[in-house]
């Protein structure tokens, strides 16, 4: 069985700014340092960044079913900021999804406001109905709503230096 989640984050900075981050290896980085909460440790398995870069994730202890997974960039997307990750191995996949891949999407709202899109889209058997659940976007948007104030601050620190 195939699904996807979506949310939204609306934000009050420029995509740009946003997607100095989010298109780049420093939002794994970020979201490691800001909230080890949701992202406990992140290592570089291989590549710069780019697309074909391969990390391994490793999530805070507690979490029913997953402690650690790798996954690649698939898809960077300058132009309409959108970048795609696929999971590669680990306890994700492990648990019985066949796919699942995350899309960030960075919409222009106007010259100072933007959207944060989150999607999961998965595939696993249609015998694991109970995986629909494990397929979550919340720690997704508790990254952007964190990574908003982060820009946020670090623009009135410059202001202010």
């Amino acid at each position: 069985m195939k699904g996807s989640k979506s949310q939204e984050v609306e934000a009050d900075v420029p995509a740009a700014e946003l997607w100095k981050i989010y298109g780049t290896i420093r939002f794994v980085e970020l979201v490691h340092q800001l909230l080890p909460q949701i992202l406990y440790q992140v290592e570089i398995v291989s590549g710069d960044g780019g697309v074909g870069t391969v990390i391994k994730v490793t999530l805070p202890p507690g979490i029913p079913g997953r402690h650690s997974y790798k996954e690649e960039f698939v898809k960077i997307d300058n132009e309409n900021r959108v970048k795609e990750a696929a999971v590669i191995e680990g306890d994700i996949l492990e648990l019985g999804f066949n796919t699942y891949l995350t899309r960030f999407e960075i919409v222009e709202k106007g010259p100072s406001s933007s959207v944060i899109r989150s999607t999961v889209e998965y595939e696993y058997d249609d015998r694991r109905p109970e995986l629909e659940a494990s397929a979550r976007t919340a720690p997704l948007a508790a990254a952007a709503e964190r990574l908003v104030q982060y820009v946020k601050e670090q623009k009135a620190a410059q202001a202010s230096a």
